[in-house]
Parts: structure tokens; sequence; C-alpha cells
């Protein structure tokens, strides 16, 4: 950029411009052993930081995505002018202030956003490795997301948090590495996903393999399973929104006519809504990662081996804020209760909260004063020291 090229400007509270990372590991033959017991590598994690590390490395915010979500939580990129996925809860004077904190967040394995996964190139076969890449886990995403935190000389994060998917990565820190997480904050998610929810996963995960232009995930060098996808995510988007939210933003509105129309073509605002999330999902988002994600968040189930959510917290030394939606169908409250009542039956110190809205299980991207207000003051009082069990 030129010197005398205008000063872009940005909002109060706004990190400013930012850049993706990479982290680069598991070169051969020290590759990654996966949970599925197979073998990657080389790996790369697409990362991003924002704040300042303080000289005593002791104010690291790990911040975990969701299903689609990538590593660019806040600020902008310098050829694009939409920010982060929750650039309404990172930044200065947000409720994960950059101010105080150091806050990583980077882009799972089996994603499409820069980090390793089906749609990368085989080192082996110098072609895209469809569905020749391995089954990954939350508990695989979680080994890297460590490795990663190795990688920045941090030896202990301050917290985690996450919502969704980024939920279930932060139960799975807190157990797999108890004396590395300070704070566990899992926002609308669940230790282990309900039949229900399996099975609108696989309804996504069907469209697209029944999608001709699927091609058996080898569609490399073409546009891919469009249709396939953009139904997926249409199915996907409905389980993240309320019928209050659905029936507040769209009732029984026609698009863009008056009368019926008769035929197949979008008759209700709701209809030219759920085309237009999917059409846009495509733009953005890989078939085939959407398929290994998924599953991933299918397998897991923080209980394994015992089926008991209290045996799986033994050992857990995290304190934990859990905050869940009332509207959230996808994720109910009762999953998040169930969660906080397992941690106590360990004497873990847990604050649970349930929040009213009726964005459904999108309200941990949607409540940005109520959630940011929750979370910045629990961290605070953590962080000044305060002890409480919490209702």
């Amino acid at each position: 950029m030129s010197s005398d090229a205008p000063k872009r400007e940005f909002e109060p509270g706004s990190v400013g411009l930012v850049e993706t990372r990479y982290f680069n590991f598991a070169q051969p033959p020290g590759e990654l052993t996966l949970e599925c017991g197979k073998k990657l590598g080389p790996v790369t994690l697409a990362y991003e930081t924002y704040g300042k590390l303080s000289p005593e490395k002791d104010n690291a915010v790990l911040v975990l995505t969701a299903l689609s979500g990538d590593a660019h939580a806040a600020g902008y990129h310098a050829d694009d002018d939409k920010p982060g996925w929750w650039d309404v809860m990172i930044g200065p004077g947000k409720g994960i202030d950059t101010d105080r904190y150091f806050v990583i967040c980077s882009n799972v394995i089996g994603g499409c956003m820069g980090s390793t996964g089906p749609s990368s190139v085989n080192p082996e076969t110098k072609k895209p490795y469809g569905l020749s890449f391995p089954i990954v886990t939350i508990r695989d995403m979680v080994e890297t997301q460590r490795l990663l935190i190795d990688h920045l000389g941090i030896s202990v994060l301050h917290a985690v948090i996450g919502g969704s998917m980024g939920g279930m990565q932060v139960l799975q820190w807190a157990v797999s590495y108890p004396d590395r997480v300070r704070l566990a904050l899992p926002v609308a998610t669940t230790g282990r996903l309900s039949a229900q929810a399996i099975a609108f996963d696989e309804v996504g995960r069907q469209a697209i393999m029944a999608d001709p232009d699927w091609k058996g995930g080898d569609y490399a060098g073409t546009e891919g399973p469009r249709r396939g996808l953009a139904i997926a995510r249409m199915v996907g988007h409905i389980t993240y929104l309320s019928e209050q939210s659905m029936h507040q933003k769209f009732g029984r509105r026609l698009q863009d006519r008056a009368e019926y129309g008769y035929g197949f073509v979008p008759d209700f605002e709701v209809e030219n809504y759920l085309r237009y999330k999917g059409d846009a999902f495509v733009k953005r988002f890989d078939a085939n990662s959407y398929l290994y994600i998924s599953k991933a968040m299918d397998y897991f189930d923080i209980s394994r081996p015992t089926g008991s959510l209290r045996a799986a917290f033994v050992g857990v030394k995290s304190k934990f804020l859990v905050i869940s939606f009332s509207s959230d169908w996808l994720f109910p409250s009762a999953q998040s209760r169930e969660l906080a009542q397992a941690l106590r039956l360990n004497d873990a110190e847990v604050v649970y909260t349930e929040i009213k809205t009726d964005y459904g299980h999108d309200a941990f991207l949607l409540e940005s004063g109520e959630l940011s207000a929750i979370i910045g003051n629990y961290l605070a009082f953590a962080r000044d020291g305060g002890d409480r069990k919490g209702t």
C-alpha cells in the first residue's frame, strides 16, 4: 500500500486489520496419529491472533469455531469489508477484551479455510485428498490446537471459549488437558449429540452425496455439488433458528407478490431466505469438509467409553461458565444443565446461566449484548480471584 493511500478507519472496539497465519507441522516421518488410527502429515493450521501476549504468557484466550467457522474471528482483512464471525465479542472493551487478553482462533483440520482438509493436496498423489482424507474427530481438532499453543510458547490458557461445535472442543480441552485450561466456557453446546441432531446431519450429508456433481467426492476442478451443499445448509440453518424467530422474521409473508404463484418458485419469504443462505454458503465452503466436520460432531461423545458424564469429568480442574439459550432446540438448555450437574458432582466450580432469547441456536452469534456482558464479567471476576460455585 502506498504511503499516500487513504488510511482505513474502523469503528471503536475493532481490532482493525488482521492477517491469517499458518502453522505447519507433522512433517513425515512425524505424522499426526489420528483417533481413527490413521496418520496425517504434513498438517497446516490456519490461525489469527488479536491483542498482545503478556510477558508471563498468562493472558491467552483460545476461541474455538463452530462447524462452518474459520480462523477469522475478529477485525478485518485488507481485501474484505466484512468483519470476523465473532467481531461482536472480540476487541478492545468487548466481552473478550483484547486490551487484556491475547486471543487466538484457528480453523479446524478437516475444514476448507486454510487448514488441512479434504480439499488439500495429498503429498503422495499430488491431487486433492477428497474422500481419501482420513476421518477426524473433535479430539483430533483439539490435539492440533494443543500443538499450536505449544508452538506459541503458551503453557496454560487463561480461557477456552466456543459455541456449538466450539463448545464441544472446550469440553475436550478441559478433559484432555486439565492442567492447561484455567477457565472453560462452553456456549450453546452438548456433551454428545442427540439422535435428532445426528439425523439432521445425515440428511445434509445425503443431500450432498445424492448430487451427481459430487462424483464420489472427486469433484476437484469443477463447481462440485453446489445443489446438494446448498440443501444441506438450508436444512442445517433451520436447526439454528427457533420457531419464534422464524415467525417474527417471516411469518407467512409472501416474497415480492400479493398472491400465490401456484408453482414451485419461492412464494414465501422464508423460502427465499433459505435459498439465499444455501447459495451464499456454497461460495465459501467445501462440500467434502461439510461431510467430515458434521461427522466429527456426530462422533463426539465426551462420556465415552463409560457412558457417564460424571465419570468423564473426573480429574477436570478448570472453572466453568456454561451458557445456554432458552429457545435453542438443537442443543437445548437441558443438555447444558446436565453438563453443569456432572461437573458439580466432581466438585468443579461451575456457573450456569440461561439467556432468554427467541434467536434459537444462532443466539451465540447474535445475542451480542447480554452474552458479551456475561462473558466479560466472568473473565474479569475470575481474573481478579473470584471463587464461586454459581447456579
